[in-house]
């Protein structure tokens, strides 16, 4: 499966989620470059917002919303979409994730949340059914289970243990990633004591995301239009070389270090 905009054109490899200081401009500036993906994660990013649904006004066809919800009340999550579509004065959603499928989550009721977004699907409300998740576990056996149509997963230098199972399975099942964290919040760009050259660009991070043949996208979510423009470089630069993959994989084993830091550990 590929995602792919109304009109049939393949999502560009990197997509731009919603900041809360991003200008309403940087929707334009990313849609002339040639992004077609957009994301939020709730209706609180006025001015991404703002600035998607001027976009949305003429290029609706060529253009892929995509947002969801950590809810999981249904009456909740039929609210959120009517609250989208009349936001953004469009008929329905390209992608619609349950976002942040966590360890110790009832998956009973995060499958009838998927059952009730399918229904969506059939009404015309949402083209693609998702599902984001840190965890490993759960997103193999969401896709086992066929239970999603697209995953949005963590993965970037340092966090590289979905290679082992998640991203092949989800080759193997046809169904595209999303990768995000892609800067591994920001710590990649920093540096580490042991590495004498330059840290990663935010470039860099992207490139290294989208070397892996089952990601199909990497999201960027600057806070600036410079930091948008220097990140739009991405789409013009060749995939990595072996050796450059090699190169930043040994930077990301630095950062990473034993992984026993909180976040790492509940989320594996």
């Amino acid at each position: 499966m590929q995602l792919t905009t109304r009109q049939g054109q393949k999502a560009s490899i990197l997509g731009l989620a919603g900041h809360q200081q991003i200008n309403t401009d940087c929707i334009e500036v990313a849609f002339d470059a040639r992004i077609n993906y957009f994301f939020f994660y709730n209706l609180e990013f006025e001015n991404f917002l703002n600035g998607l649904k001027s976009l949305l006004v003429t290029q609706q066809e060529q253009v892929l919303v995509a947002t969801g919800s950590e809810n999981r009340d249904i009456h909740s999550l039929r609210q959120y979409l009517d609250q989208v579509r009349r936001g953004l004065d469009i008929d329905g959603i390209d992608v619609f994730f349950v976002e942040y499928v966590f360890p110790g989550e009832d998956l009973t009721q995060v499958k009838v949340v998927l059952d009730e977004i399918r229904s969506w699907k059939d009404k015309g409300l949402v083209r693609y059914v998702g599902v984001t998740t840190h965890n490993r576990p759960i997103a193999l056996k969401l896709i086992e289970e066929s239970q999603c149509e697209v995953l949005m997963h963590r993965y970037n230098m340092a966090h590289r243990k979905a290679e082992e199972d998640v991203l092949k399975s989800a080759q193997k099942s046809n169904i595209p990633v999303v990768a995000f964290t892609c800067t591994r919040w920001g710590s990649l760009l920093v540096g580490h004591p042991l590495w004498q050259q330059k840290p990663p660009t935010a470039a860099d991070c992207y490139r290294y995301v989208l070397h892996h043949p089952s990601v199909h996208l990497a999201l960027t979510a600057p806070q600036t239009r410079q930091q948008l423009e220097e990140n739009l470089s991405v789409l013009h630069t060749p995939q990595l070389s072996p050796q450059e993959v090699d190169h930043w994989q040994q930077y990301g084993d630095l950062i990473y270090g034993n992984g026993q830091d909180a976040f790492d550990t509940q989320w594996i």
